[in-house]
C-alpha cells in the first residue's frame, strides 16, 4: 500500500511544486531533480523493475539532459527547467516521452503567447505591489517553463507503467 500511495502521489506533487516555484519565483531548485531521480530509483527498486528497463529510462533522462542543456547554454530554458525534464525523461522512458515533450511543447506555446499578451498590458496599481507578479509580468524575465513542463507530464503521468501497476482497490479498502 505505501508503495501504492508513493507511485500515486509523488512525481504528482513534486511536479506540481516544480510549477507553482516557477512560477512565483522564476526558479526551480535542485532539490525538486534530484528528488524525482531518487524518487525514480526508491520506486524502480522497490516495484521491481527489470534492470535493462532500468536502464532503458536512464537513457532517455541522459538524452532528454544533453538536449535540455543545449538548450539552457544556447539561452532558450533555464537550467532548473533542463533538469526537470530530463528527470521527467527518466521516469517516462522512451515508452512516454514523445508524449511529454509534444505536450511540454504544446503547453509551452501557449504559455508564452499568453505571458507576451500579458506583458503588452500595464500591471493595474494593486497588483504591482506583489513581486511574484511583477516578474513575471517584467518583458526582460523569461518564460517559466516549468509549468508547461509540470502540465506536460502530469497531463501523461496517468497512463505510464507507474500509475498502472497501482492497486487502486487496495487503497480504496484502507
Amino acid at each position: 500500500m505505501t508503495l501504492d500511495l508513493a507511485r500515486l502521489l509523488l512525481f504528482p506533487a513534486l511536479m506540481a511544486f516544480a510549477a507553482a516555484s516557477d512560477l512565483f519565483t522564476m526558479t526551480i531548485s535542485n532539490r525538486v531533480s534530484l528528488t524525482l531521480v531518487a524518487g525514480f530509483f526508491m520506486l524502480a527498486f522497490a516495484g521491481g523493475m527489470a534492470p535493462y528497463e532500468m536502464l532503458s529510462h536512464v537513457g532517455a533522462g541522459a538524452l532528454l539532459l544533453v538536449v535540455a542543456f543545449t538548450c539552457f547554454a544556447l539561452g532558450w530554458m533555464g537550467g532548473g527547467d533542463a533538469k526537470v525534464a530530463a528527470a521527467v525523461a527518466l521516469w517516462f522512458g522512451f515508452a512516454q516521452l514523445m508524449d511529454f515533450l509534444l505536450y511540454a511543447s504544446l503547453f509551452g506555446g501557449a504559455l508564452t503567447l499568453l505571458l507576451l499578451q500579458f506583458r503588452q498590458w500595464p500591471l493595474p496599481y494593486g497588483l504591482a505591489g506583489q513581486a511574484w507578479l511583477a516578474r513575471l509580468h517584467d518583458k526582460q524575465t523569461g518564460i517559466p517553463y516549468g509549468i508547461a513542463l509540470a502540465l506536460g507530464a502530469l497531463l501523461v503521468y496517468p497512463e505510464t507503467e507507474w500509475v498502472r501497476a497501482i492497486d487502486l482497490a487496495h487503497l480504496a479498502l484502507r
